[in-house]
């Protein structure tokens, strides 16, 4: 009986471990059928992600490089030069818009750059415009410009490039309005057009009831004329009429009077006194090389120096920004006052201002038996004939005065050509 119990028990044992484990191996089997799913449907998920991604980026547009870029250059007084980057076809060009942002120090100058970038950014869209249509062979139209519009553009930009002549460019404007009226676009102006403007200035022009000196009438000619050919560079206008105009149906100008002195006035203004010595000094030393009086007021000791035993000046003019190295005669060099202990820095002539200058150095002239017409000025027209006076060629004498060009001399010529022609006619009616 107890070996028939014990049988049963062996059994009824087997039989529960067997169905246990067929439980544990059927729950093993569902989990990694379970996990196999999940592995397989997370798959197709990141597939079919991985496809949509795929196609959405293939559909955003590539990013396309603008042709045309506005860009800045930073300048040496602090403001910024705009300009356009152009490539196109493989090669990279520059246009200087000359236009300028200035230090934005208050809200006047913010609201000028303001402007200026507008009209700069007006610019860029028209170029990437007229490449466009050219590209496309669409022939670009010219925008009809007037001309009072350009002549206040003008302006604004002889402003911003620190231009001197604003007085002159708003009284020219105001002519140009009463002669052609306010209408005249750039593509009406003609030879016709130009010579009728010359022709009003000369003949109909008279600010209250006054005909004014062709010097200022020049001046007026040239605002419109330097107009035009700014015009001509921002591709407004295809050339200046001007240009076709003879030269002998412009303004002229009368011949140039220079007062200078010889060198028997030098002489007596050597050995006349004056009160204020070193006035005398720098206006003498003038005559021996040439320096305007703003030159000689800025000459500072560092200017002078020794090159190969010859005593020179490194010059920038401050009329004409033109750096010259002027050598120094010894005549020169006696109205050079001691440096003593005076640093690089120092000026060399310790002198008031130009006006007062002129002011004292009329009594000494007076003094001196000297009635002309006398500036410090003269000075310099002084050394300029004295030089050709005693041989020296035009093209010397130019670069000793830092003259831009050797037409700007050729007066001095004529001075010295015309004493020639009256020291040989001295001799005129001895003879007879």
């Amino acid at each position: 009986m107890a070996l028939l119990q014990g049988f049963i028990m062996v059994l009824l044992f087997a039989v529960v471990f067997i169905v246990c484990s067929c439980l544990v191996l059927f729950w093993c089997i569902f989990v990694s059928c379970l996990f196999l799913v999940l592995d397989y449907y997370s798959y197709l998920c990141g597939r079919r992600n991985k496809e949509r991604f795929s196609m959405a980026r293939i559909r955003q547009p590539k990013k396309v490089k603008e042709p045309v870029r506005l860009r800045m250059k930073d300048l040496s007084d602090g403001s910024k030069s705009l300009y356009l980057d152009i490539y196109r076809n493989g090669k990279r060009t520059y246009e200087y818009l000359k236009m300028y942002l200035i230090p934005e120090t208050d809200d006047n100058a913010r609201k000028r750059n303001k402007t200026t970038m507008n009209a700069a950014n007006a610019i860029k869209s028209k170029r990437i415009i007229e490449m466009t249509n050219g590209e496309a062979g669409i022939e670009n139209e010219k925008e009809k410009v007037f001309l009072l519009d350009w002549m206040q553009t003008y302006k604004e930009n002889q402003e911003k490039r620190g231009k001197k002549d604003e007085n002159q460019i708003k009284v020219a404007i105001r002519i140009i309005e009463d002669y052609a009226g306010k209408r005249v676009t750039l593509d009406q102006i003609d030879k016709a057009f130009c010579q009728g403007y010359i022709d009003y200035l000369m003949m109909e022009y008279r600010p209250r009831g006054k005909r004014v000196s062709n010097f200022t009438l020049k001046n007026y000619y040239r605002v419109l004329n330097s107009a035009l050919n700014s015009a001509v560079r921002a591709e407004l206008m295809r050339s200046n009429p001007f240009d076709k105009i003879d030269k002998s149906d412009k303004i002229r100008l009368p011949e140039s009077k220079r007062s200078y002195m010889t060198i028997e006035e030098v002489k007596a203004l050597i050995a006349t006194p004056m009160k204020y010595e070193e006035i005398k000094c720098a206006y003498l030393f003038s005559c021996f090389c040439g320096l305007r009086i703003s030159d000689v007021k800025r000459l500072q000791w560092k200017d002078v120096f020794i090159d190969k035993g010859q005593y020179r000046l490194a010059v920038s003019m401050k009329k004409t920004k033109e750096p010259i190295y002027l050598p120094l005669s010894s005549e020169a060099l006696k109205w050079m006052p001691e440096r003593g202990d005076k640093t690089p820095d120092d000026t060399v002539f310790d002198l008031p201002s130009g006006n007062e200058i002129n002011r004292l150095l009329k009594p000494w002239a007076k003094a001196a038996g000297i009635s002309k017409r006398f500036s410090f000025h003269t000075s310099r027209h002084t050394f300029a004939t004295m030089m050709l006076t005693l041989g020296a060629d035009l093209y010397t004498t130019s670069k000793l005065l830092g003259h831009a060009d050797v037409k700007m001399t050729q007066v001095y010529a004529k001075i010295i050509n015309k004493k020639k022609d009256e020291a040989v006619n001295l001799v005129n009616g001895l003879f007879d």
